[in-house]
């Protein structure tokens, strides 16, 4: 009968064989050396399966390691000195996660798509349902060309939808940094359930725009500052007097974010206009002069809470509530609430709560 000493070379050999058969040849010359100084057991055993060429790790292993375990850690002397504010990551740092900005903005170098493509700008949605408290049925402005003097038919309930698309001019004007873009935002109103007066559409606001795009990184208050842009504006809703409503503006931008939270600050200056050509000359006193947005996504669902205001003793201004949240694949239900003045151009110094249910194809991220 063989003896337990036997037993054990055979099973020595045994386990050598598997070891073999099981372990690809370049493992042999992966040097594990590497992983023996790490103490965390589970950041070890996650180091050793990647030398040996396991592809399934378990969820969280690699991400939950110390930062010096990382092979890809900056050294001393690039911790020491400071991050430019507009700033190019190279070397041999990881690969960041797109940012939010950076997915509408293309911020990063290693995000850029070139020139010439068509890109989502703004939410794409339709809401059958919306509805308006307060209906402005004779709209004036202080123009004396620009008052309407007979009622106009029209319902509370309508259809509204947004329309908006961007693409990319000009890529790294500037070096590595700088984008020139254009855009095209159009919303429409339309008395669809208004059968007395044939359906009309009531209002639809055309805006094109063309922004300047910069690259940034610096931080405040635990926000990301990633985005700085100025631009051109024009807003109008295309009608002869005295429906006629237009305005353009020189508009700032900045952009900050912070994990699933992003921050739009957007100052304007209106661009003056002759007397006799403006159709609207208090707007900026209604709709405002500038505005903030606030958008958190999470879990396929995204918030957006815009603000704007007047900045004069009136304070008037607005505030504008969206809720996005999943349907199937990338169809989601949009809920929005608006309460102020500027709904729409022609309603820029008439003030009412519109609220609204529809769908959406592509939100902000």
């Amino acid at each position: 009968m063989p003896s337990t000493a036997s037993f054990r070379r055979v099973s020595y050999v045994a386990s050598g064989a598997i070891a073999c058969a099981v372990l690809p040849a370049a493992a042999a010359e992966v040097d594990f050396s590497q992983c023996v100084g790490i103490a965390d057991a589970s950041t070890r055993l996650a180091c050793y399966d990647v030398a040996a060429g396991r592809k399934e790790l378990p969820p969280g292993v690699i991400a939950d390691a110390p930062p010096e375990t990382l092979d890809t850690a900056p050294s001393a002397s690039a911790k020491a000195s400071p991050d430019p504010v507009f700033r190019h990551d190279s070397g041999h740092q990881p690969k960041p996660k797109v940012s939010l900005l950076d997915s509408r903005w293309e911020l990063d170098p290693d995000s850029k798509l070139g020139t010439f493509h068509l890109r989502a700008y703004r939410p794409v949605y339709v809401l059958p349902a919306f509805y308006a408290t307060s209906l402005n049925r004779k709209p004036s402005s202080p123009s004396p060309d620009n008052q309407v003097t007979d009622a106009v038919d029209i319902d509370r309930s309508e259809l509204k939808f947004q329309l908006s698309f961007k693409a990319k001019l000009w890529e790294n004007i500037f070096g590595d940094n700088g984008d020139l873009w254009t855009g095209y935002t159009q919303v429409s109103h339309w008395q669809v359930f208004n059968s007395a007066t044939s359906r009309p559409f009531r209002e639809t606001n055309y805006e094109p725009d063309l922004n300047l795009i910069f690259r940034t990184n610096y931080d405040v208050f635990g926000w990301k500052g990633r985005l700085l842009g100025v631009g051109v504006v024009h807003q109008s809703n295309g009608r002869g007097d005295p429906y006629s409503r237009s305005w353009n503006r020189v508009v700032g931008n900045v952009g900050l974010e912070r994990d699933g939270w992003t921050l739009n600050l957007r100052p304007w200056y209106r661009i003056p206009e002759s007397r006799r050509d403006d159709d609207n000359p208090d707007i900026s006193d209604y709709i405002g002069r500038g505005e903030v947005q606030l958008i958190r996504v999470t879990n396929r669902h995204q918030i957006s809470l815009l603000v704007r205001n007047s900045f004069r003793g009136d304070w008037h201004g607005a505030a504008q509530l969206d809720w996005a949240f999943p349907i199937k694949d990338e169809l989601r239900g949009h809920v929005q609430l608006f309460h102020g003045y500027g709904e729409s151009l022609i309603d820029y110094n008439h003030r009412a709560w519109y609220f609204g249910v529809g769908l959406s194809l592509l939100e902000w991220y």
